[in-house]
């Protein structure tokens, strides 16, 4: 539909999706960009791989790295093992533009765009169910949730045995004849996602606990009550059960089905089929342990939830102590749309009449809500909230302003609200990129407010209970081995990854860290030179170009310790031996780039092309003129460039480093597949390069 016949269409897609332990997610983006050949090879970055090789290659890599110990797991080793995928590089480089919150503050003058407000140390509370004397302890909670069995969600385990053949043959699947996903599977999967569903509906509010108790019991009374009819009308039913490999069967149709003794939506059983008795005994024992659970939680009132109570006191705290001028406004995320409705009715009122704060409720349907009277879509309610990151008219000023906003993850991502400096999380994501995205929302360049802070709701038990008890609900499943695609089983939940999510949990109780600071991998911003390639478009258009230019331009810059740039020189070089590439590596071929120190260390070499273009970029960068403080220290020490026997030893280190690089990377390359290139193409040496350009930092 966006794709018009005959209406040349440019399309940009904006992903907030960063490359954090997966590149599929990176692949299925690229796929629509490619129309789904991914199979097939690009011409554009002159590259005999596929895409899908590519990305395929760059995953295994990861989970070679993932694999390291945690001391040796940093971006910067997987930068070095991504060197050998330079098609990675090539490809994302052709089709991504990226951009980061520390990208933007090392290389951009955010005097002139605007800066980020500063991060308070999060607030980390922890919240009592409830004071009401005699209630249960939320660990006993916790453990009568792992006791459900939830055997309404797998009917298929109480299949005949003599009858399992012929469901599995309806209702498993095959896929190109290896891999077979079958409807048990299926079922154990849903029953994991249900136990997950009541824990976390439990972490959220008491009121979406009980909702889902209430739907769970209804669900479970609606199947015995089918068990019930047929044990006492149906059990006797003596018609003879049709096999698969009849010849008279449709699968197609249903005439296999008792209509009136039979269970299920799209997948039917005959409960004829069905060991009834032992189902029904583990759907009672179910039912029991549910009850209770709803008859506990329904002692629990507005003026008794423990939670709701602090929110309230955390709001008056707010109202009367704001943190930037006379700014009270207030965002709460939920991961539930019942924890939103439950909270917009008690607070609401409460902030209208106590604080005569405007509450509103964004969940994404037509259940929003408003306590002004203001028209509650979605935009509308956004605009009104955040009226200057959002730009409301001008006819609007001195109008009143929502105070209060109250939202699930539909407003998550891609939301100007930095009029807002406080955010809470009512409950905590399982996945910490998805808190740092919901505080993405008021954490943005541009922002009104000096300070900005994060409040987050944890869970009442301790972070290695809750850890714990985790991996006891999410109970390993191996479904589908599919390491031929790089990637890991999708369906199991390894020990490993735990323990790396609980580092991250454990750093967002001390720090706001953003999604690239996470140690989950790299940021796409490490891996592309879109940006480069459009400063030098820019230059060009306003300067013209720069073929009259001679070669040996040199210049002066400072270095700058707080951001990691230090004393030496950056040797822009040309490989003009063009019977060799002297590395097929290099994104820049045949132009190298080494960045070196005064002492001959290498700070960058000519495969980290992204490091010392933006270190490039950082030094130069509101610069148009020579720098006196540093300039006539290099004239100093060179006597005005009469003396450059250090640089021209530098100058040799540099080269001697690439070559050394390549040569390492060569022997690397015997105990690879396909081959070694070793050998194959000699380099001379100096007298292979020309010096383009040098960059003295001081």
């Amino acid at each position: 539909e966006v794709m018009k016949q005959g209406v040349k269409t440019k399309v940009l897609m904006l992903s907030a999706t960063p490359v954090n332990n997966r590149f599929k997610d990176l692949k299925n983006q690229i796929a629509l960009a490619y129309e789904g050949q991914t199979k097939s090879t690009d011409e554009k970055i002159h590259s005999t791989k596929s895409v899908e090789t590519i990305l395929t290659n760059a995953q295994q890599t990861f989970n070679e790295w993932n694999r390291l110990p945690v001391d040796q797991r940093t971006s910067q080793e997987l930068m070095q093992r991504l060197n050998n995928n330079f098609d990675l590089f090539k490809l994302l480089d052709s089709i991504t533009i990226a951009r980061s919150r520390r990208h933007i503050e090392k290389y951009y003058n955010t005097d002139q765009i605007g800066k980020f407000p500063t991060r308070l140390k999060p607030i980390t509370h922890r919240s009592k169910i409830t004071n009401l004397q005699d209630f249960m302890e939320v660990e006993q909670i916790y453990e009568e949730l792992t006791r459900l069995n939830l055997s309404v969600y797998s009917p298929f385990n109480y299949i005949l045995d003599s009858r399992q053949e012929f469901y599995s043959a309806l209702y498993d699947t095959d896929l190109d004849n290896e891999v077979s996903f079958k409807q048990s599977y299926r079922e154990e999967s849903l029953k994991k996602l249900m136990r997950v569903n009541l824990l976390k509906r439990l972490e959220s509010s008491v009121d979406s606990f009980r909702i889902t108790l209430k739907k769970f019991l209804t669900n479970v009374e609606i199947t015995l009550g089918s068990i019930e009819n047929f044990e006492l009308t149906g059990n006797d039913a003596s018609a003879e059960a049709i096999e698969i490999n009849d010849p008279d069967f449709d699968a197609s149709s249903d005439d296999w089905l008792d209509e009136e003794f039979s269970i299920g939506g799209k997948v039917k059983i005959n409960l004829a089929d069905m060991n009834t008795a032992g189902w029904k005994e583990d759907l009672l024992n179910d039912y029991e342990i549910a009850r209770k659970l709803l008859e506990e939680m329904d002692k629990v009132t507005p003026e008794h939830d423990a939670k709701l109570q602090d929110l309230k006191e955390f709001i008056i705290n707010k109202a009367e102590n704001p943190i930037n001028g006379n700014n009270k406004k207030i965002l709460v995320f939920t991961a539930f749309a019942d924890t939103a409705h439950y909270l917009y009715e008690h607070i609401s009122e409460f902030a209208k009449e106590y604080l005569d704060l405007e509450t509103a409720k964004i969940v994404g349907s037509d259940q929003n809500a408003c306590t002004l009277n203001i028209k509650t879509q979605f935009n509308n309610l956004l605009i009104n909230f955040s009226p200057k990151s959002k730009e409301r008219s001008s006819q609007h000023a001195g109008e009143k302003e929502i105070d209060i906003l109250i939202a699930t993850d539909c407003i998550a991502e891609g939301q100007n609200l930095q009029d807002c400096d406080t955010l809470v999380n009512y409950d905590i994501h399982w996945n910490p990129v998805r808190i740092i995205q919901r505080f993405g929302r008021i954490d943005r360049i541009g922002s009104i407010n000096e300070v900005i802070q994060l409040v987050n709701f944890w869970p009442q038990l301790s972070l290695d209970d809750y850890i714990n008890l985790k991996n006891r609900v999410e109970s390993r499943m191996f479904m589908v081995d599919v390491t031929a695609t790089g990637e890991d089983n999708v369906l199991t939940n390894e020990s490993s990854d735990l323990l790396f999510r609980k580092k991250q949990l454990e750093r967002l109780q001390e720090e706001v860290v953003a999604i690239e600071d996470m140690d989950s991998g790299i940021s796409i911003t490490d891996l592309g030179l879109n940006d480069f390639r459009m400063d030098l478009v820019n230059y060009i258009k306003e300067h013209g170009d720069m073929n009259s230019f001679p070669n040996g331009m040199h210049t002066v810059c400072q270095k700058n310790v707080e951001k990691g740039i230090n004393t030496g020189v950056i040797f822009v070089l040309k490989n003009i031996n063009k019977t060799v590439n002297i590395d097929n590596t290099n994104q820049l071929h045949p132009f190298y780039l080494v960045y070196i120190s005064d002492s001959g260390e290498i700070l960058s070499n000519h495969l980290n092309v992204k490091t010392t273009l933006d270190i490039l970029r950082s030094v130069s960068k509101d610069h148009d003129q020579p720098i006196k403080e540093v300039f006539e220290l290099f004239n100093e020490e060179t006597d005005d460039g009469k003396r450059m026997v250090a640089y021209s030893q530098l100058l040799d280190r540099a080269i001697e480093t690439i070559i050394s690089v390549k040569d390492e990377s060569e022997v690397d390359s015997l105990f690879r597949p396909g081959g070694t290139t070793a050998l194959m193409n000699a380099i001379k040496g100096l007298e292979d390069f020309e010096l383009i350009t040098f960059i003295v930092i001081k």
